[in-house]
């Protein structure tokens, strides 16, 4: 008997999405389907992606920015967001991290800090995919550790003149505005610096193993010189990055579950075509016990993003709720790509399935906006009021 059920479909988590955010959902599905799909596996082979072309797509499908509000953003709700991301890594993280570093680090550190002159000046284009933004926060040697960055940025006369370098930056290399933290003597702050500045650079970082189909970036500042009105006003000390990173992460509690949702339908379709030893792979249990398991924890993970999503538009969710969620998504959906690459045997080696693609994928994700260790002492913390940091 074919199968009838979704894994997703055993939980119901259909019916616990309204409908105009199931509209927003199902729209960036089908973009995904007829726009990217039928290239990720070139794109990842070659290690190259047409970013450029691909922000104004997705300006004109109205997800960069889509949560935030004026300026051109659609500012739709938090659990329209989340999906719109879950559907955009279902196809590729690296396409996701796009649109989260645009809108959730580089956009949001504009609309949260920014002076109304820079929020006029980019938001708009940003949001149209007509300028595309990245975010300079992590150093070679300070990721998980932000507060100890080198980039420093002092006052010459009105000027700002910044020294540093910045590390595994998405977007970077074809970005026409980066967010950049900096050390001053009044604590870090942050700047919005066109990438065209004197002194800006940002060489591509190449032979990398994930995130193939996105652009990843190194950014070198050497005695840029910006304008005081290039300093973003609202944002003093580590809770400035802190609260984008906040963003980004919300955006990947959804967008992990993509990634396993695509692996496990396909190691399920899979299996219910590939024979073995005379019937379909599909009917042996040691399958089935493999899928149900998968199916289980994909499931939770859905209803935990829907109820932060709920939590989010309420106004009412803390960073330690999204600490939560990114910890537990994103660890189950690359148990979960791996043990679907394990159905899909040899052929799951293959860029002809999505599997393993994924699942190098989330290696990075895993790692980035803050690494699994970190999230687990941000839970250690609020439980027991001890900080383990340091």
């Amino acid at each position: 008997m074919p199968g009838t059920q979704t894994p997703l479909g055993l939980f119901g988590t259909e019916d616990l999405i309204g409908e105009d955010d199931r509209a927003i959902r199902d729209t960036v599905r089908a973009f995904t389907a007829d726009r990217i799909r039928p290239h990720l596996a070139d794109w990842f082979d070659e290690a190259s992606i047409p970013a450029r072309e691909l922000a104004r797509e997705l300006g004109d499908l109205g997800v960069l920015g889509m949560h935030l509000e004026g300026y051109g953003c659609a500012g739709t709700t938090a659990t329209a967001y989340g999906l719109a991301c879950m559907e955009l890594e279902a196809a590729d993280s690296g396409l996701r991290s796009l649109v989260s570093v645009q809108g959730s680090l580089a956009m949001f550190a504009i609309r949260r800090w920014g002076s109304e002159e820079q929020k006029q000046e980019w938001l708009p284009r940003m949001a149209a995919g007509e300028a595309i933004g990245c975010f300079g926060l992590t150093e070679p040697d300070f990721g998980s550790n932000p507060g100890d960055m080198r980039t420093y940025a002092r006052r010459d006369g009105d000027d700002w003149v910044l020294n540093g370098t910045k590390m595994w930056i998405t977007n970077g290399s074809v970005a026409d505005v980066a967010v950049v933290w900096a050390q001053t003597e009044d604590k870090i702050r942050g700047f919005v610096v066109p990438t065209d500045s004197p002194g800006f650079s940002a060489p591509e970082i190449t032979k990398k193993l994930s995130l193939r189909a996105s652009v990843t970036s190194e950014l070198v500042l050497d005695d840029v010189r910006l304008p005081a009105s290039a300093m973003l006003p609202e944002a003093r000390g580590l809770s400035g990055p802190l609260s984008c990173l906040n963003e980004a992460r919300y955006g990947i509690v959804f967008g992990a579950l993509g990634a396993a949702r695509d692996c496990l339908e396909t190691a399920i379709a899979y299996a219910q075509e590939r024979d073995i030893f005379g019937k379909p792979l599909a009917s042996y249990q040691a399958t089935q016990l493999k899928l149900a398991d998968m199916s289980l924890e994909l499931g939770k993970g859905m209803l935990l993003a829907l109820h932060l999503g709920r939590l989010k538009d309420a106004g009412t969710l803390t960073s330690e709720q999204v600490s939560t969620g990114k910890l537990n998504n994103v660890r189950e959906a690359i148990a979960i790509a791996r043990e679907c690459r394990t159905i899909l045997g040899a052929n799951g080696i293959s860029l002809e399935y999505p599997v393993l693609r994924h699942a190098n994928n989330l290696e990075s994700v895993l790692t980035y906006e803050g690494t699994s260790e970190v999230h687990q002492l941000v839970i250690g913390q609020t439980l027991t009021g001890q900080s383990a940091f340091r």
